[in-house]
């Protein structure tokens, strides 16, 4: 008859599993909005279509490997949709009003003058130099909705909204309420669609089917939002304490003065073209002012969590590989910024560097050095 190994133990006594850290658990979820800003603030250094195309299989690989089967992870291909959307808008608006911009002439289409003052004209010869134009730029604002749309599939927005400090309540609510509409919409299609296949005699047509489904699924996820906002608000979420009107009012202030510096000086940071001073200066003083709002904010304010998550070893890496990939990314444009920015005039095959490569890949880190995500099964409730 066979026995049973005895248990591993640990310096305290108590039994260990081998792997143990392996098993199946869910991320900090702030590690992974850390993990996407990274790769978000590399996309928006670069132009280059193989380096986006590289964020985006890692964007994509990493979600692919880690995402569970909640509601917020199958809103992911509606990012991927929205990506390939801007891609076409933007070239479309080059060629409505960037004709004329090169040599290599693909379309003669004749062009309609518009008042000097404007600026511009619409249409205009299509030319090889303004649809790469378009495709580069609508690329990188593609991958960088993308890896936003990565931290809305990875992280629970409730579980994030539990993780951040008292002084964030009030804004965090709203922002969490804004978030979940996108991933109520992707499980109100899934349920409205199941519904619909369910019912005797339904049209097999997709476009018939679309507009059938379009009002009940807009209707639901409205619903849904409304409800994940009562219930925050009778739980207690967004209240302000014990604090007079004038504190209130000087708390917003500040938050929004400081996050008005940190706009102005993030930008500041990734367009080079701006002055100097608008970057770190602003930059720093808006990070001061808004810890200075967060700290009043959060007198007289009390909030209790039932097993707040922590960060370990794992949420380091995760966070660590996201925000290396962005600094080194940052940094290559300083050393070798010609194969960021692929030239148009003349035209070329984009070229690739060691350097970025290697930056990016740092962010695949997270597929591989972290635990399994813990398979949630979500039906018809």
């Amino acid at each position: 008859m066979a026995t049973l190994a005895p248990p591993l133990t640990g310096p305290a006594g108590r039994g260990r599993r081998p792997g143990a850290s392996r098993l199946p658990r869910a991320l900090h979820p702030l590690c992974w909005w850390l993990w996407a800003l990274g790769l978000t603030v590399a996309a928006s250094r670069t132009t280059n279509p193989l380096l986006l195309g590289v964020v985006l299989g890692v964007v994509c690989w990493v979600v692919v490997a880690r995402r569970t089967d909640a509601p917020w992870a199958s809103a992911f291909r509606l990012y991927v949709v929205a990506g390939v959307v801007v891609v076409v808008l933007r070239v479309m608006v080059r060629v409505v009003f960037g004709g004329d911009q090169g040599t290599h002439v693909l379309v003669a289409v004749p062009a309609i003058p518009l008042p000097s003052s404007v600026g511009i004209q619409l249409f205009g010869d299509v030319t090889a130099e303004s649809l790469l134009g378009g495709l580069y730029d609508g690329l990188r604002l593609a991958t960088m909705l993308i890896g936003l749309g990565a931290a809305n599939a990875l992280a629970n927005p409730r579980r994030l909204l539990r993780s951040m400090p008292p002084a964030l309540h009030e804004v965090s609510t709203a922002v969490v309420v804004a978030l979940s509409v996108f991933p109520q919409l992707a499980e109100s299609i899934v349920r409205v669609t199941r519904a619909r296949k369910l019912r005797p005699g339904a049209d097999p047509n997709r476009v018939a089917a679309m507009r059938a489904v379009v009002i009940p699924v807009l209707e639901d996820a409205l619903d849904r939002s409304l409800l994940l906002a009562s219930s925050m608000d009778s739980r207690g979420y967004g209240r302000s304490g014990d604090r007079s009107r004038r504190t209130t009012r000087v708390v917003g202030t500040l938050l929004v003065v400081g996050l008005a510096g940190i706009c102005v000086g993030a930008y500041a940071v990734l367009d080079a073209s701006t002055p100097r001073y608008l970057a770190g200066p602003v930059l720093v003083a808006g990070i001061c002012i808004g810890v200075l709002g967060i700290r009043l904010s959060g007198q007289g304010v009390r909030r209790s969590a039932y097993r707040p998550d922590r960060w370990r070893a794992a949420e380091l890496v995760t966070a660590g590989s996201g925000l290396a990939t962005g600094l080194l990314l940052f940094a290559s444009a300083r050393v070798d910024p010609t194969n960021l920015y692929p030239s148009l005039t003349p035209l070329g095959w984009p070229q690739l560097s060691v350097l970025p490569v290697l930056a990016i890949l740092v962010g695949l880190i997270p597929a591989v050095a972290t635990p399994p995500p813990v398979t949630v099964e979500v039906g018809p409730r």
